[in-house]
């Protein structure tokens, strides 16, 4: 077994690298198209992991919804839908969102406060029992993981590492970029898809697929160009980690 998930970063931005305006809005300014190839990616994996402002924007999963990707992941021995993993070190998430109606499983990677936290939200909200078919959580997730936080973030390895111990060898990640930035610190981004799009919304408030600390210049994860693909009005870019520089 590896040590941790093959990880599959995927983002639609605009034409000049972000992911959403200053303002967090959500970030549907991909076409229907992009959708496709999103939910092409969220089939391929065990598992969805995004951080929790990411879920706060959209409110909901993105889940598998053609017959055609439910049925290839029956036929290779997987569940209908991947794990959805919602990373928060507060827990501090809304139990009104539609995320929790979604027929998907749902876990939480938190800390012991969050945990608490997020137990105290969902007690209050009033909801005794999970309302999406196919779970059998009973406080809104199927599974809470506790994951060991460092000075400024989590402790990805020790989290990815136990991950894998969970039989998760394929994860997608879908924001935000802190989250993915904490990934790229740590050279665990395996694969690239970026969806670029036609517009321009600048500011330098608005978030990037990788935020965070970030790499210098000379120390930078160097990607190989597997495939560039224009459809319509967008180009869609898939990268593959590299170890050596060009």
């Amino acid at each position: 077994m590896n040590d941790r998930p093959q990880i599959t970063v995927v983002f639609a931005i605009t034409a000049d690298g972000k992911i959403s305006d200053a303002h967090g809005s959500p970030g549907r300014f991909g076409s229907p198209a992009d959708r496709a190839h999103l939910e092409k990616q969220v089939a391929q994996a065990d598992a969805v992991l995004m951080g929790a402002g990411t879920l706060r924007s959209e409110g909901l999963a993105m889940p598998v919804l053609s017959p055609e990707l439910i049925q290839g992941r029956v036929d290779q021995g997987k569940p209908p839908q991947p794990t959805q993993i919602i990373c928060s070190a507060s827990g501090a998430i809304n139990p009104g969102y539609g995320f929790f109606r979604q027929a998907v499983p749902r876990w939480l990677l938190t800390t012991e406060a969050g945990s608490r936290q997020w137990l105290d939200r969902w007690s209050a909200s009033g909801d005794s029992e999970d309302p999406s078919p196919h779970s059998k959580a009973a406080n809104g997730f199927d599974r809470i993981l506790l994951g060991p936080l460092g000075d400024r973030d989590f402790q990805w390895p020790e989290i990815l590492a136990q991950l894998a111990q969970e039989g998760i060898q394929q994860l997608a990640v879908l924001g935000g970029g802190n989250l993915v930035g904490s990934l790229l610190s740590m050279r665990a981004i395996d694969h690239l898809w970026l969806t670029v799009c036609p517009l321009l919304v600048g500011g330098a408030a608005a978030p990037t697929p990788m935020d965070g600390v970030g790499l210098p210049l000379h120390g930078a994860q160097w990607l190989n160009l597997v495939s560039a693909e224009a459809q319509g009005q967008e180009v869609f870019l898939h990268y593959q980690r590299r170890d050596t520089e060009p």
